[in-house]
Formats: C-alpha cells, sequence, structure tokens
C-alpha cells in the first residue's frame, strides 16, 4: 500500500493537452484516492497559456491549504509558469515529461506556453523524464530540473511515459511521488 498525504495536504492533478484518458496513470491515480481532484480545462484540444493558468490559479486558490500538483507534459509546463506568478503557492510539485514548448519541433498549439521559466520554484518539485520522449530531449528535462531547483529522475527509455509508452497505472512513478508526498508532510510537521 502506497502513502498518502494527510487529508490537509491536497493533490491536485494537471493534465496536459487533451486531458488524461482512462488508461493515463493520472487518471489512475485520481480514481485510487478519491480525495485527489483534478483541474479542469474548458478547452483541451485548442489551449490557451491564459486560460490554463487562470483554471489552475482557481482551483488552488479553492483548496483548505498549499495542494500538491502533479502534472504531465503540457500540465507541468503549465505548473511550472503558474509558480513563477504565484510563488509560494504550493506545497510541492511533481513534474513528469515536460513538454518543451521552445523546442522548433514543438506543436503550434503548445508555443503559446513558451518561454519556459529557468528560476527557482519555492516549494519542492520533482522532475521525471526519459532519454527518448519526443517532446522534450533528456538533456533539456535535467536543465529544466536545475533551473527550478528540482529533484531530477531519468527512468531511461520510457517514451513520453504515458499510455502508449505502456505507462498505465506506472507503480515506479508512483512510488517517486509517494517519496515526494512524504517530504511534504515532514515539512509541514511543527
Amino acid at each position: 500500500m502506497s502513502w498518502s498525504p494527510p487529508r490537509s495536504t491536497p493533490v491536485l492533478i494537471v493534465p496536459g493537452l487533451r486531458n488524461s484518458g482512462p488508461g493515463h496513470w493520472q487518471t489512475l491515480w485520481q480514481a485510487s484516492k478519491p480525495d485527489w481532484e483534478r483541474v479542469m480545462q474548458r478547452d483541451w484540444e485548442r489551449p490557451g497559456a491564459v486560460a490554463w493558468l487562470a483554471a489552475l490559479d482557481a482551483r488552488v486558490s479553492e483548496c483548505t491549504s498549499p495542494p500538491v500538483l502533479v502534472g504531465h507534459s503540457l500540465g507541468a509546463i503549465a505548473i511550472v509558469k503558474w509558480a513563477a506568478i504565484r510563488r509560494g503557492k504550493a506545497a510541492g510539485a511533481f513534474l513528469v515529461a515536460p513538454a518543451d514548448v521552445e523546442a522548433f519541433a514543438c506543436p503550434s498549439e503548445l508555443r503559446p506556453f513558451a518561454p519556459i521559466p529557468r528560476r527557482p520554484i519555492p516549494f519542492p518539485v520533482h522532475v521525471v523524464a526519459s532519454h527518448d520522449d519526443p517532446y522534450v530531449t533528456p538533456t533539456r528535462a535535467a536543465e529544466f530540473a536545475r533551473g527550478w531547483g528540482a529533484a531530477f529522475t531519468d527512468i531511461g527509455a520510457a517514451g513520453h511515459i504515458n499510455p502508449d509508452s505502456g505507462h498505465g497505472a506506472w507503480p515506479e512513478g508512483r512510488a517517486l511521488l509517494d517519496v515526494l508526498l512524504a517530504r511534504v508532510a515532514a515539512a509541514a510537521r511543527p
């Protein structure tokens, strides 16, 4: 059984482009924890940076205490951009396969999220990336993590760390998140 944060620490799932479908680890994790909630977007197909950041900010402001944010792909970048604006409003962030919205090959619908902030994030952050993600190189993912002051885990050849690359429930990722949740809980103790 995996560790769960105290009820006072909300967990918000922050999907990327097109939301996370029924077999995605974000959806499966959320289904296993009924008190975990998802940040919903008005338009999952045509992401707008202003609207997505506003939705994230509104959902965080509804939490009774600073949440841990669990982002994938464009959701991870939305969290980073939000953190650059709303410093210190979260308890932690778990950022998986952050999409490089500055890359030449980046899909045009993701470009409004550029530039990617590079300054330290004022709460604990863990970045997880792979060697063969089509949306971020391992070098760029490691650079992002350094700039954000984040812990970094390279999980090898794992694609975009989604169902298409064989990552359904992804228990190894859940174990990494549990380490971050424990760190957040320890920091919250008086």
